[in-house]
This record gives C-alpha cells, structure tokens and sequence, in this order.
C-alpha cells in the first residue's frame, strides 16, 4: 500500500492529559526509557541509556537552537496581538543568513488576534544595555497559511537573531496549555544546541547530559550533528481522513560533507538518530544522492527532497552506499563542505529506511506525522510500545520521557 491510502484513524490512542509532562523533571537523564528490541520491551533511565547501544554506534543529535518566536506587541487601545515567526521569505537562502539581517526583515508568521490589527503598523519599545529602540511590524501580504510581515527596528547594529532573544518569548507547544515560564528558557533547549533558527526544541535529545555523554564516550560510542531548523509544522496533526491529503511542512536542513563521510563510514554498523528530525535529515540525504545519479547535472536550487520523493522516485537499484558517495562527489565538484537545503520527507508506513538501524524519541501527539514515523520503523507494535508507556506511568510529549526503538 502507497503511505498516501493509509487513513490516520488507525494511528490514535487515548492520551490523557495527565499523563502530558507539562514541567520537565529536575534532571534531564532521570527521564524514564522504553526500549524495544526484538520485538520484546523493557524500561530503563536515560543516564543508562549506553547500556542499551552497541559499541561502535554512531549517534546523530540536532543542534538546532529554539528562538524566542512569540513576539507580543500591546496595541493603543490596550488589547494584544502575538505574531509568532515561522520561517524566513524566500528572498533569503537559508535561516541563518535571515537571522543575521540587520535593521529590516521580511517573515512568514502567523498572527493571533489578526482582526484587531487594524493599524497600518504595531510598534514594540526594547530596552537593552545601550538603551530603548522601537521595533516595528508591518503586514506585507496574506496568504492562506501565513502573513508575511517586514520587521524594520531602528538600532542597525543587532541582527534578527539578537532581536528575538530581546523581544520574543519561548514558544512552548501549545499541548503544553502554559505560558513560558523563566525556567523554560534553559530546559527548552538541548545542552548542545548552537544554530538559531527552530520554533520548536528537538525534544529527543532534552533527556541529554554531560554525564550521559562521557558514559557514551566511555564505551566507544560516538556522535556528531545535523541541523534541521523545526518550524511549527510539527505540531501540525494529520486533520484529513487519508494520509495524500496532508501536507508536509519543507524544512531546512544543514549538514557538512565530513559528517556525510562519516555516515558513509557507519553504514555497516549501527546509525542511530536521536529524534525524529535527526532522522528526517539523515534519511533525506540518502534521496539527495539518488536525485543526483538519476539528473547528474542537477542544481543546488533543485536538489530539495518533496514529500512523495521517497515512494515517487526509482531507487531500487541505487544502494546507501552509492547514494552518499554521488552526494559526497558532488559537493566536491561544487566546493561545497556545507550543504543547506530543505526538506518535506515524510515518513510514514511503507517507508524503506537506508541509514537509520534505531531511533531514540519522546512519545508523540496521536495522528501525528511522528507516530507515522514511528510506526514505520516498527510496524504495529507502536500500540505496544504507546499501551506499555501507558501503563507504566510514562511521562508523554515534549517534556517526557522516551525511548529507544530498534528496527
């Protein structure tokens, strides 16, 4: 069965909200862990979790970094509109030469309270060390799924990014049904994240510490990172019937043509991503090098990987190992050491992993696309693996706990 016949009414289960970690536990590696392997499941915690990887294992985390997205700005009249940063216009080829525009940028956002805005433009007063500035909003064009708004503020000197950090606020998901609150500033953000540019955190690797880390370390098992900048589509549930009618949100992703070797290298071992977006990323690029041996003089522009790439495309033929190593030539022909492009890959039952042996995740949204993932991975036994953490007081989404599941 094509992944775009399946009907989502087969991907639920009953999620109390008490059972939504709503607060993170004090410390990130006592989050609880479910592992699956060989089809039977045990429990375990997080600063255990090398116990449970082979030696040799090659982890891949997101050092994607949430920003502050939530900008709210308080009208004359007293009422309040949110515009929430999405993604930046097309007119910018990558996020992070968005986020260091200074003075005046154009970005898709989505706008609570939008009837209210009746002004021309909505003025926010910063203080910062050196003194007070104004930033300004301004509504360029209405799409269905985005306005897209020019921010313009008066001090040259500070990029997007700095901006947000001085304006915005941590966009929590909104399952969480809490504002930000002053502790989420360090407990939504992995301890590795570095590249701004996500509206929500990659969850998965939450549970990571510098314990776990040289536990890792201690037993051989190395890592190394991807970027893929999470924009709010994540928390886009699966609203039609069959899975062909939803539509996947593009993402970009980064990585250097060193990691790509070194996935090469791991491919006879285990590759194991931590998160669902890791996984997106690495599995993407399997595809990027099937696009380049199927239209060898392909271009940057269109070398991007649509949602129905994967079962559209014909690979059969064309290994792992020859699709990393056409992706590897061409960026050396290019001169390329980091590739920057975006992705729609969905994965979903039906999917034909070519990197991924593992992934380790929290427990997500019912009729979510990453429960589709999930259930790619392990067929049907995601309602066990969902029914054990059920009755075991596992802590779901976001802020809970995870597991580790092997193919």
């Amino acid at each position: 069965m094509h992944p775009k016949d399946l009907e989502i009414k087969n991907f639920t289960y009953n999620l109390p909200d008490t059972r939504i970690a709503k607060y993170p536990l004090e410390e990130r590696d006592q989050s609880k862990l479910l592992v699956y392997q060989n089809k039977s499941i045990s429990s375990d915690w997080y600063r255990h979790i090398s116990d449970h990887l082979p030696e040799n294992t090659l982890l891949l985390f997101n050092n994607t970094k949430v920003v502050e997205a939530r900008i709210l700005f308080q009208k004359a009249t007293g009422g309040t509109i949110e515009i929430f940063c999405l993604e930046p216009d097309e007119r910018y080829p990558d996020i992070t030469t968005a986020m260091l525009q200074k003075g005046k940028i154009f970005w898709k956002c989505l706008v609570g309270g939008a009837k209210k805005w009746k002004e021309k433009k909505l003025v926010k007063s910063i203080q910062t060390t050196r003194g007070q500035f104004e930033l300004i909003a301004e509504k360029v064009a209405q799409y269905a799924d985005y306005y897209l708004i020019e921010f313009s503020w008066e001090d040259e000197s500070i990029s997007f990014a700095e901006l947000l950090h001085l304006a915005g606020l941590i966009p929590l998901p909104p399952y969480l049904n809490r504002n930000a609150e002053a502790s989420d500033i360090n407990r939504y953000q992995t301890i590795y994240a570095k590249y701004d540019g996500s509206v929500a955190a990659p969850t998965a690797g939450l549970h990571f510490t510098e314990l776990v880390f040289e536990q890792l370390k201690a037993k051989h098992i190395t890592h190394d990172f991807v970027t893929l900048h999470v924009g709010a589509g994540t928390f886009k549930p699966v609203k039609t019937e069959k899975i062909e009618a939803h539509e996947m949100h593009a993402e970009f992703i980064e990585v250097t043509i060193q990691l790509i070797q070194k996935l090469l290298h791991h491919l006879s071992g285990n590759i194991v991503p931590v998160g669902t977006t890791s996984m997106r990323t690495i599995e993407s690029l399997y595809w990027l090098g099937v696009k380049i041996i199927l239209h060898p003089t392909i271009e940057l522009s269109e070398l991007v990987i649509n949602q129905w790439d994967p079962y559209d495309l014909d690979a059969s033929s064309i290994s792992a190992t020859a699709s990393l190593e056409a992706l590897i030539a061409w960026m050396q022909q290019k001169k390329m050491d980091l590739l920057i492009t975006k992705t729609q890959i969905i994965i979903a039952p039906g999917y034909d992993f070519k990197i991924a042996n593992a992934l380790i995740t929290n427990f997500h949204q019912p009729q979510s696309t990453l429960l589709l993932l999930v259930s790619a991975l392990i067929g049907d036994d995601w309602k066990k693996v969902y029914q054990y953490a059920l009755e075991h007081e596992f802590r779901f989404l976001s802020y809970g706990d995870g597991c580790l599941l092997w193919r």
